[in-house]
C-alpha cells in the first residue's frame, strides 16, 4: 500500500499492482463530489502510476461526467460517434454487440491492437475514464503499458534516433480492423483525421519522455520509405508491448479505470470475439494538449481540427 504525499491529509490509499504501472485506489466513493484534496491526490497518483483502478463504484452517466471533470475539460464522446445519449453527449458506449454492425467485423472493440486513444487527433485526449456496466464472467480483460518506461528501456543510441523522428497517425494505423465499406469506414473516409506527432513526446506535467507510437494509430515514420518505416515501427512496437511494462485488469460491474492517455497505450480484449457474451462499458475523455517533441516542435494536423471539451 502506498499513500501519495499531499499538502493535506486524505483517506485515499493507492495499492500498486504491477512493477511499472497501475494502482488500485481505495477510500473513496465516486457517487459523492470529490474534495479539492482528493482531486489533487488522484491527479498526482495518476501521473505517478499512469492508470488507476476503482472497484464497486455504482455510478451513472451524470456522476461519471462529474467525476471526469476533476481531470479537466470533458470532450464530446468521440469524433465519429453519433450515437451518444442525447442528454449525455460526453458518453461513448463501448459494447461488443455493436461492433459487427459498425465495423463489418465481429470484434470486442475498435481495435485489438495496442493503442493510445485517438492519436489521429492533433490533441489526443489527456485522460480517459472507462466504467464497466456489463462484464463477461470470463475474458474481456484490458491491459495497459507504460510508454515512459518503454522509452527508458531503449538503448541510448536508439533514443538518439527516435528523439528526432516524427510519425503520422490515422485511424487503424497500418492495418485497420474495420472494413472500408463499413459504417465506421465511411465516417473515416468522409472526414479523415490525420496528424503528425513526435515519436517521442515530452509529458507536459512530469517532464518524462514518452515513446508516443502504437499499432492502433501510427502508420508511418515521416521521411522514410515504407520498408524502412515498417522496420523502425516494428522495433518500437515490440518495446511498447513488452510484458514487463504492462498491467492487466479484470472488469466487473462497477469497475472503473482512469489512465493518463499521454503516457500509456492499452490493449482491448480479443479473447471474447468468438464468444456469445455481452461487454458494455462507458467512456469519457479529457481534452488534451498538443504534443511537443524533445526538440520543442509541436504536433501538426494534416486533416482535422482540435477536439475541444467543455
Amino acid at each position: 500500500m502506498t499513500t501519495i504525499e499531499n499538502t493535506t491529509r486524505t483517506d485515499l490509499q493507492f495499492f500498486p499492482v504491477a512493477g511499472y504501472i497501475g494502482a488500485e485506489v481505495d477510500g473513496i466513493d465516486l457517487r459523492d463530489p470529490l474534495t479539492e484534496d482528493q482531486s489533487k491526490a488522484l491527479i498526482k497518483g495518476l501521473h505517478h502510476y499512469k492508470v488507476l483502478f476503482f472497484r464497486d463504484q455504482q455510478i451513472d452517466h451524470a456522476q461519471q461526467i462529474a467525476f471526469s471533470r476533476n481531470f479537466g475539460r470533458v470532450t464530446a464522446s468521440h469524433p465519429y460517434d453519433d450515437e451518444a445519449p442525447t442528454e449525455f453527449p460526453e458518453i461513448l458506449k463501448v459494447d461488443n454487440r455493436d461492433y459487427e454492425r459498425k465495423f463489418g467485423v465481429k470484434a470486442a472493440s475498435y481495435t485489438n491492437e495496442w493503442h493510445t486513444d485517438v492519436t489521429a487527433l492533433v490533441n489526443p485526449p489527456a485522460v480517459t475514464i472507462l466504467r464497466a456496466d456489463v462484464a463477461p464472467v470470463r475474458g474481456g480483460d484490458t491491459s495497459w503499458t507504460n510508454l515512459a518506461a518503454a522509452y527508458e528501456g531503449l538503448p541510448e543510441s536508439l533514443k538518439e534516433l527516435v528523439d528526432g523522428l516524427r510519425a503520422e497517425h490515422s485511424f487503424g494505423g497500418r492495418h485497420p480492423i474495420f472494413k472500408s465499406d463499413s459504417t465506421y469506414g465511411a465516417k473515416v473516409n468522409k472526414a479523415p483525421l490525420i496528424s503528425e506527432h513526435p515519436v517521442v513526446r515530452v509529458h507536459p506535467v512530469t517532464g518524462e519522455r514518452i515513446l508516443f507510437v502504437q499499432p492502433g494509430f501510427t502508420n508511418r515514420i515521416v521521411g522514410y520509405s515504407r520498408r524502412q518505416s515498417d522496420a523502425i515501427l516494428d522495433l518500437l512496437f515490440d518495446e511498447v508491448s513488452k510484458a514487463s511494462y504492462t498491467v492487466r485488469f479484470r472488469w466487473l460491474p462497477g469497475s472503473i479505470a482512469v489512465w493518463d492517455n499521454r503516457a500509456t497505450a492499452h490493449l482491448a480484449p480479443g479473447d471474447i470475439n468468438h464468444l456469445d457474451v455481452a461487454r458494455t462499458l462507458y467512456r469519457t475523455t479529457i481534452e488534451g494538449d498538443i504534443p511537443v517533441g524533445v526538440d520543442g516542435r509541436p504536433s501538426v494536423s494534416i486533416s482535422g481540427e482540435q477536439f475541444i471539451g467543455s
